[in-house]
């Protein structure tokens, strides 16, 4: 089987040529290709279809995935809080405090909040908040120094630990392709997809998505996407916003029209170990809404 190289992100991807319905080669992008193939050429195919999947390799490259897959020096951090159900308010009305907090002393840390949701559909009592550092990881280690000696962010801090069953913090980077972040304003619902990669398979995730997302961007749904950096490794968050349910429902089918859409979907699930969705409302202090 004859293999063709080609080259994304500073990574060597390779994959097998076969002969098409048409007669001409052409690149086999999905295991379940779309066209129809003779069984004479079916014969021709030793492998099956889950040993295609591991044919497309990524070759060793001295650069870090990271540098190849985002190219901004701002760090994220995501908050997810687990809330106790009789605790709901006072840790809204906490938390509320503290972004004030800090954005009060927003030009030391170089650090404010991009958007605040509550799960509605998904893991219930929970909340999400969504940081960004201007600068680097200098900036995330200054601005958590500071804070770790202010005596009123403490005093919120321990307070806050009382309306808590379980929290979780990631860094995560921006990937390059994604639009800027814009903030929303008027009525609006998000949607956060959230994957769980197979080690090694950033790049490809990358590469993929990097073609899949002009596929949404004309319909302004896409707010941002992310790969994280630390705490749970390969995972990427896929943030999405809509007017309500039934434009989420409208805007996906029409993805699903789009030539080019399914072959970008059914490449990347090989790549999925594990993936859920939650259905987020903005909080009344969220910077988008």
């Amino acid at each position: 089987m004859a293999a063709v190289t080609r080259r994304y992100f500073g990574a060597v991807l390779q994959q097998p040529l076969l002969a098409s319905c048409s007669g001409r080669s052409t690149f086999i992008q999905t295991p379940n290709a779309r066209c129809l193939t003779k069984s004479a050429d079916l014969q021709d195919i030793s492998e099956g279809w889950f040993s295609k999947l591991l044919v497309r390799k990524i070759e060793p490259t001295k650069e870090s995935h990271s540098r190849m897959l985002s190219d901004k020096q701002v760090i994220y951090a995501l908050h997810t809080h687990n809330i106790r159900p009789d605790s709901y308010d006072k840790y809204l009305n906490n938390y509320s405090q503290n972004v004030a907090l800090i954005h009060s002393k927003k030009q030391d840390l170089n650090l404010e909040l991009v958007g605040s949701w509550t799960v509605e559909v998904g893991d219930l009592d929970q909340a999400l908040h969504l940081w960004q550092y201007s600068g680097g990881f200098q900036i995330v280690d200054k601005a958590q120094n500071l804070l770790a000696k202010d005596e009123d962010y403490q005093k919120l801090l321990k307070e806050r630990g009382n309306y808590l069953r379980s929290r979780h913090l990631q860094y995560l980077l921006a990937f390059s392709y994604w639009p800027q972040i814009v903030l929303r304003e008027g009525v609006n619902k998000y949607e956060i997809r959230s994957y769980s990669l197979k080690p090694g398979t950033m790049i490809e995730w990358g590469n993929n998505w990097a073609r899949a997302v002009n596929f949404r961007r004309n319909n302004d749904e896409a707010f941002a996407g992310f790969f994280s950096q630390i705490g749970r490794l390969y995972n990427v968050h896929h943030i999405w916003c809509y007017k309500d349910l039934q434009q989420r429902k409208e805007t996906r089918e029409s993805a699903w029209r789009s030539p080019g859409w399914d072959e970008c979907v059914a490449y990347t699930v090989p790549l999925i170990r594990e993936m859920h969705c939650r259905i987020l409302n903005p909080t009344s202090f969220s910077p988008t809404q």
